[in-house]
């Protein structure tokens, strides 16, 4: 199934993605796409019905993030060999760990808002796993178990506020809108093996990234019980599971940054795209 939620920001409603590509309204079924409705009671429900009796939405609405907002936006750094390689920095010998600001979290097409003063905005299109069962020292064997589905995520950054302006990395991934998310979550049961899928970004049409799930250095199941040692995950809660290379900070011989106007355009195999234009604060 593909979860996702219309609407207005602030005032989405819980949908369904039919087979035909119309979307399908849930309110009737559950009132959101939040921790509720992605457990596997809820799921199972959602999955027994029939959609072509679900009131069909019309038009062109916003889609909004594919979950309610979450407690806890979990980030991996570097995390696939070659972008490592391409930023000069080790290979993590165990998972980097940060969170995004949920001020950051955003629709997948939604406008991102350029900080004032920025000069280093950057682009990473990430596999986003969400939870669906309260994680807490999850051993690996039953990692998978707590997962609900897998989305697009976009890891924007702000270079120069990430690595140049001291502290860690939160300055640089927390700004507004840096959290695109969906369009939206596709349950597991439809993703055969989320370490083989390819991934990738344009910005302006021009590739960028262009990279597959293979090169992940921790898989999912070792993310999702790693992280689960530190920070108890909440049904709803995302990790984004870090970036393929091509970012524009690891562009030769010259950087590439994003200006006002440009135009990203992001996705991963099975789980949709998401098209973002970059706007002045």
């Amino acid at each position: 199934m593909k979860l996702l939620r219309y609407g207005p920001a602030g005032a989405e409603k819980p949908g369904l993605l039919a087979n035909d590509g119309a979307i399908r309204d849930l309110s009737s079924v559950v009132r959101d796409i939040d921790g509720f409705a992605l457990s596997a009671a809820s799921l199972q429900t959602i999955a027994s019905l029939d959609a072509t009796k679900l009131p069909r939405v019309e038009g062109n609405p916003r889609i909004g993030a594919c979950v309610a907002r979450p407690l806890n936006y979990v980030c991996i750094g570097l995390n696939y060999a070659d972008h490592a390689a391409e930023a000069g920095m080790p290979v993590p010998k165990e998972p980097i760990i940060f969170l995004k600001s949920l001020s950051a979290f955003s629709g997948p097409n939604d406008d991102v808002k350029m900080p004032r003063g920025s000069h280093k905005l950057d682009w990473e299109v990430e596999l986003g796993v969400v939870i669906g069962k309260t994680a807490r020292y999850v051993p690996e064997d039953e990692a998978l178990d707590h997962v609900a589905g897998y989305c697009v995520c976009n890891d924007v950054s702000e270079r120069e506020y990430q690595l140049e302006r001291g502290g860690t990395w939160d300055k640089g991934k927390g700004c507004e809108t840096f959290g695109p998310t969906g369009p939206w979550m596709v349950t597991k049961d439809e993703v055969s093996d989320p370490q083989d899928l390819p991934l990738w970004t344009e910005v302006n049409g021009r590739r960028f990234q262009d990279g597959s799930t293979q090169t992940m250095i921790f898989g999912v199941v070792k993310l999702v019980s790693y992280v689960s040692h530190f920070i108890t995950l909440q049904p709803g809660d995302v990790i984004a599971t870090g970036t393929p290379p091509g970012v524009g900070s690891g562009v030769k011989p010259e950087p590439v940054f994003l200006a006002v106007g440009d135009v990203m355009r992001l996705g991963v195999e099975g789980l949709g795209t998401q098209i973002q234009r970059i706007v002045p604060a």
